[in-house]
C-alpha cells in the first residue's frame, strides 16, 4: 500500500533511552550496534572479545556482562539520543534503577526462545509500575528456535499493556532472513551491517500479513474512534493515521510494540532506531509526566570508577544546564554545577552546556548525591524503587592491618555508588560485615576494592548468631577472696538463676535484706552477672534467664566494686553450668517469590535446609508466579540465593527476617559447640 509519507517534526533536546531486560539478552551489544548504525563509532565492537564501548571495566570484561550502568550517546537523522544501558544481572540492576524513573522510553531486550520469556517478567512489571513507555526488541532472531507468535503468547501474560506485533519474519529454510513491516505493508531482507533491502512481498505471506495488519488496526482502533469508524465502514485507513496512532500508543503507554532483529549482525537495528525517532516521547513530555515545570537536574548515581574521579551522573529536564550554574537542592542548599561531560563508555567529552534531556556527568560536585533533584523550585522526591534484598553477607578484614583506614574510605565510595551494598560492624562476630544481593555482586565489589583502591581483604562467612539458655533453676554462691599483702579482695554473693520465656532477655533483681551486701556494691554484682552472660558454658551469649541476688557477705576493708563484680561473674558462670544449658539457633521467616513452574523444587530445597514450609499460594498481581513462606534456620541460608536461582532460570528471589530462637540438640548441636571451642576469638 502506498500512503502519504509519515511527517516528522524534529524533537528538541536529547531523548534518553534505557536498555533493560534479562542478563545475557544482548543489551550492550544492541547499544554497540546503534552507535555503529548512527556513525557514532567507526567499527562495531564485540562484548565477548572485550572491544565494546560499554562493559569496558575489567570486572565487566572478566564476567562477560554488565556490572554497572553504561552511558552512551548518538545522533540519528539530526536528533540526539542518550543510551542508558542498565545491567540485567540481579546483583547489579539497582545501579540503573533511578535512571528508569527519568528516562523517556525503555527498550526491553529479550531472547527469541519462548521458554525464556519468563526472564523478562520482573522488567516488564517494573516498567508497568513506573508508567514508563517501552517497547520490546527480540534479539538474536537469527538463532530463533520457536515462532514469534509463541514468544508473544508467552510474553503477553507478563505485561499489563497489550503487545503489538509490528513485524512478521521472512524465513529462508529454517533461518530468518528478513521481515514484513506490518504498518507499512512492505517486505525487507536483512543485509549484515547495513540497512535492510526492500523486496517484493512473498506471496506465501499475503494472508498472514493481512491477518496481522487487521489485528494491529483493531488494537489501534481501541483508542481512536475515527479509525474504528473507518474499519467498521470497511475503509482503508491512511498510512499517516496508522503511524500516528502507533506513535501515540507508545508515548501514551497504551501498548508495547514488538520488533525483532540481531544486534550482532545489525539486523533490524535501523528499523528500531526509526521507531525511536518517531515514537519515543520528547524530554518535555517526560518532564510533564514527572511534574517538572522549571529547569531541574535529577542525580541518577555517583560513580567513582572513571578517570575523572568522582562523577555524578544526572539528567537535565525542563531547560538547559550550563557549567557553573547555581542550583538549589531539595533541602535548600546551594550547589554550583561543576564541569559537564558527555560519556561514551569510558571516554568523555567536555560540554559547555547540556541541552534539555541530556544525560551528563558532573565533576567536582561533592555536595551532590544520588537520587536528588536540583533546580530553582523544590520538587518532591521520585518514588524509591524497591531494592533487592541483601541476602549475602561476608565478614571481611584488610589482609594488611595497615590498610584499615584505606578500607574504610574505599567502602564508603563503593556504598555511595551502589545503594544495595551495606557495611556494618557485628559486635558478636567482632567483624566488619559486607552485605549485598548475591555472591556475584560481592565478588565484583572485592575485585573493585583491589583494583581501584589497592586494598586486598580476607573473607569468610559471618558467624551464625547462636545463643544458649538453660532448662532448670539453680541457687549458686559465688565467692571471690584474695589476699596478697595490704588490702585484699572480698566479695560473696548468692544468686538464684531460672529460665525465662523466649525473648525475655536477661532480667536482674535483688532481694538483699539486713545489709548483707552494701547497696553500693549491688550494681557491680549485676555487671559481673552480665559479663558471664557474654559467653556461656557452650561459648555463646546467654539469653532468656532471670537472676535474683538473694544473699551474700562483705568485708569492711577488703570489699570493693571490683571484688563483687568478680564474685557475681563466678556465681553466674557456675550457675549456668549447673542449670542444664542448651543451644539456641536463630530461625528466619523466609518469603520466596518464584515462577510457578519451580514452586515444587523451591519447596523441596527449603525442606532440605531444615526448613518448615508454612504455606504457598499465588503471588498477588503476578500471573504464573507463586509465593512460598517458610521458617529456615539462619545457618541454612548460606548459598540459598544461588540455589533458588538455579532452580528457577535465575528468577526466584527471597526475603528473610529473624523470627525466633529455637532449641537445637543432638549431633548437630554438639558439632557446633566443638567448632566454637576451636574457633579463633
Amino acid at each position: 500500500m502506498q500512503g502519504t509519507p509519515h511527517r516528522h517534526e524534529p524533537v528538541p533536546g536529547t531523548r534518553a533511552i534505557a536498555l533493560v531486560g534479562p542478563a545475557g539478552a544482548g543489551k550492550t551489544c544492541l547499544a554497540e550496534a546503534m552507535l555503529f548504525a548512527s556513525g557514532a563509532i567507526d567499527r562495531q565492537g564485540d562484548t565477548g572479545q572485550g572491544t565494546s564501548i560499554g562493559d569496558s571495566s575489567p570486572e565487566a570484561r572478566a564476567r562477560g556482562g554488565s556490572t554497572e550502568l553504561n552511558l552512551m550517546h548518538f545522533t540519528w537523522l539530526g536528533e540526539r539520543f542518550a543510551l542508558i544501558d542498565v545491567p540485567g544481572g540481579t546483583g547489579f540492576q539497582a545501579d540503573g534503577a533511578r535512571a528508569l524513573s527519568v528516562a523517556d522510553l525503555a527498550i526491553v531486550v529479550v531472547d527469541p526462545d519462548p521458554a525464556r520469556a519468563a526472564l523478562a517478567a520482573p522488567t516488564l512489571r517494573l516498567l508497568d509500575e513506573l508508567g514508563l513507555p517501552h517497547l520490546v526488541f527480540v534479539n538474536r532472531i537469527d538463532s530463533a528456535r520457536g515462532s514469534i507468535g509463541d514468544l508473544l503468547q508467552a510474553l503477553q501474560p507478563l505485561s499489563v499493556s497489550p503487545l503489538i506485533a509490528r513485524q512478521i519474519p521472512i524465513t529462508s529454510g529454517d533461518k530468518v532472513s528478513g521481515f514484513v513491516e506490518v504498518a507499512l505493508e512492505r517486505a525487507f531482507h536483512y543485509r549484515p551491517g547495513g540497512p535492510s533491502e526492500q523486496v517484493a512481498m512473498p506471496a506465501e505471506l499475503d494472508a498472514i500479513e493481512a491477518e496481522a495488519r487487521t489485528r494491529l488496526l483493531e488494537h489501534l482502533a481501541d483508542h481512536d474512534d475515527a479509525l474504528l469508524e473507518q474499519l467498521l465502514m470497511d475503509e482503508t485507513p491512511p498510512l499517516e493515521t496508522v503511524l500516528h496512532d502507533l506513535a501515540r500508543e507508545t508515548s501514551d503507554n497504551l501498548g508495547v510494540s514488538v520488533l525483532f532483529g540481531s544486534a550482532a549482525n545489525g539486523w533490524g537495528v535501523r528499523r528500531l532506531m526509526k521507531a525511536l525517532r518517531h515514537e519515543a516521547p520528547a524530554p518535555a513530555r517526560t518532564a510533564q509526566r514527572l511534574g517538572v515545570h522549571d529547569p531541574a537536574l535529577f542525580t541518577v548515581k555517583v560513580s567513582h570508577g572513571h578517570a575523572l574521579g568522582r562523577l555524578v551522573l544526572a539528567r537535565m529536564l525542563g531547560g538547559t544546564l550550563r557549567e557553573g550554574q547555581e542550583l538549589t537542592g531539595g533541602d535548600g542548599r546551594a550547589v554550583k554545577a561543576g564541569a559537564l561531560f558527555a560519556l561514551q563508555g569510558e571516554k568523555s567529552q567536555r560540554l559547555g552546556e547540556a541541552p534539555e534531556g541530556e544525560v551528563v556527568a558532573l565533576a567536582k560536585v561533592d555536595a551532590m548525591h544520588g537520587g536528588e533533584w536540583f533546580g530553582r523550585s523544590m520538587l518532591p522526591p521520585l518514588p524509591e524503587l524497591p531494592l533487592p534484598s541483601r541476602n549475602v553477607r561476608l565478614a571481611i578484614a584488610p589482609a594488611d592491618r595497615k590498610d584499615d583506614v584505606k578500607l574504610s574510605g574505599a567502602l564508603h565510595k563503593l556504598t555511595e555508588e551502589d545503594p544495595t551494598l551495606h557495611v556494618d560492624h557485628d559486635e558478636d562476630d567482632h567483624a566488619l560485615i559486607l552485605s549485598g544481593v548475591n555472591e556475584e555482586q560481592l565478588s565484583v565489589v572485592l575485585a573493585r576494592l583491589k583494583r581501584r583502591h589497592g586494598v586486598t581483604v580476607t573473607q569468610r562467612p559471618p558467624r551464625v548468631g547462636y545463643r544458649e539458655s538453660i532448662r532448670r533453676s539453680v541457687v549458686q554462691r559465688g565467692r571471690h577472696k584474695k589476699q596478697s599483702g595490704g588490702h585484699g579482695q572480698f566479695g560473696d554473693v548468692v544468686i538464684e538463676l531460672r529460665p525465662q520465656e523466649r525473648g525475655g532477655g536477661i532480667a536482674f533483681a535483688e532481694q538483699i535484706h539486713g545489709g548483707a551486701i552494701p547497696r553500693q556494691y549491688i550494681p557491680a554484682v549485676e555487671q559481673g552477672i552480665r559479663d558471664a552472660c557474654q559467653s556461656g558454658p557452650m561459648g555463646f551469649p546467654v539469653v532468656d534467664v532471670a537472676v535474683t541476688l538473694t544473699d551474700g557477705s562483705y568485708h569492711s576493708v577488703d570489699s570493693s566494686e571490683l571484688a563483687f563484680r568478680t564474685a557475681g561473674r563466678i556465681a553466674m558462670q557456675e550457675a549456668l553450668a549447673a542449670a542444664q544449658p542448651h543451644l539456641l539457633e536463630p530461625v528466619h521467616k523466609v518469603t520466596v517469590v518464584t515462577p510457578a513452574g519451580a514452586t515444587s523444587k523451591v519447596s523441596s530445597a527449603l525442606a532440605a535446609r531444615r526448613g518448615q514450609v508454612l504455606g504457598l499460594g499465588p503471588r498477588e498481581g503476578w500471573s504464573g508466579w507463586d509465593r512460598v513462606e517458610a521458617l529456615v534456620p539462619e545457618a541454612e541460608l548460606q548459598g540459598l540465593e544461588g540455589e533458588l536461582r538455579s532452580l528457577s532460570q535465575g528468577l526466584a528471589t527471597y526475603e528473610a527476617a529473624f523470627d525466633h530462637l529455637a532449641e537445637l540438640n543432638g549431633p548437630l548441636a554438639e558439632k557446633i559447640v566443638k567448632a566454637r571451642e576451636v574457633e579463633p576469638a
